[in-house]
């Protein structure tokens, strides 16, 4: 699959900058990148087309439209008025498009070009990895509003930060800086708001260069091994290993390392 083979979103900008790496930008910049219905649906359509005919495409990076807020969380002038019906049917499709980002095989890497708040962290915490912009702020403000995070954030972000720290931030609602984010491990690392894109791309393109097959079964094994006791996680990795000793990328991998030359990979 390429840029070209997708459809046209109303709120997202999906661009194929290389062979194996697309760059999609939540692009509603009008009202901070919010979340409403439609990014919803279309970040569903794409993240269920890019797990079952990903084509050529190895790696996703995920960024927001403009330079100072990656996404504010969801549309509350859309909500406004909203039934208790209509708010939850509303939070399903939430719900799935969420559920269908971290089920990706691909790896994606979170370009945090600017603030992220509620739903916008979990958004971020869907992602594999993350590179912030300096000048980001973070933050759960949902407790403020009669809510609590739904989509994944009072468990995702103690497993990155640990269970008494996400209890205080999503309890108190307070932002909390860049700087503490790569502190406490939620980013992987800062940068000036103008080199955060290139750097995910650039690193994007590096996990592209590998063989797209290891890098699916490490990503699984890391992802569900990490909720088995040790040595079921172990016997669960060895199965994702012996996936790949019958490939022709790994027949590759080894004639190019004995070859001294780069390995061209084919997914196979």
């Amino acid at each position: 699959m390429s840029d070209s083979e997708l459809p046209v979103y109303t709120t997202l900008d999906c661009k194929q900058v290389s062979t194996h790496v697309l760059q999609v930008c939540m692009n509603r910049p009008e009202v901070g990148n919010a979340l409403n219905t439609q990014m919803a649906l279309d970040m569903l359509d794409l993240w269920t087309r890019l797990t079952d005919v990903p084509g050529e495409i190895r790696c996703v990076v995920l960024t927001g439209a403009g330079s100072k807020i990656f996404c504010a969380g969801g549309d509350l002038k859309e909500r406004n008025g909203m039934t208790p019906q209509a708010w939850q049917h509303q939070h399903e499709i939430f719900e799935r498009s969420y559920w269908a980002l971290i089920d990706l095989p691909l790896p994606v890497i979170g370009a945090i070009n600017g603030h992220a708040f509620g739903g916008g962290v979990e958004i971020a915490l869907s992602c594999d990895f993350l590179y912030t912009s300096q000048d980001a702020k973070f933050g759960f403000p949902e407790v403020t509003l009669g809510i609590m995070p739904g989509m994944g954030g009072t468990q995702n972000l103690p497993r990155a930060l640990g269970e008494r720290r996400a209890k205080e931030l999503i309890m108190t609602g307070r932002p909390f800086s860049a700087a503490e984010a790569f502190e406490w491990g939620l980013v992987n690392q800062v940068a000036a708001s103008d080199q955060v894109l290139p750097l995910a791309l650039e690193t994007a393109q590096k996990i592209a260069n590998n063989a797209p097959l290891s890098v699916k079964q490490i990503k699984k094994s890391i992802r569900y091994g990490g909720q088995m006791e040790l040595r079921t996680a172990y016997r669960f990795e060895v199965e994702a290993y012996n996936r790949l000793v019958d490939t022709d990328d790994r027949r590759e991998g080894v004639a190019a390392f004995n070859e001294k030359r780069p390995a061209v990979f084919k997914g196979r």
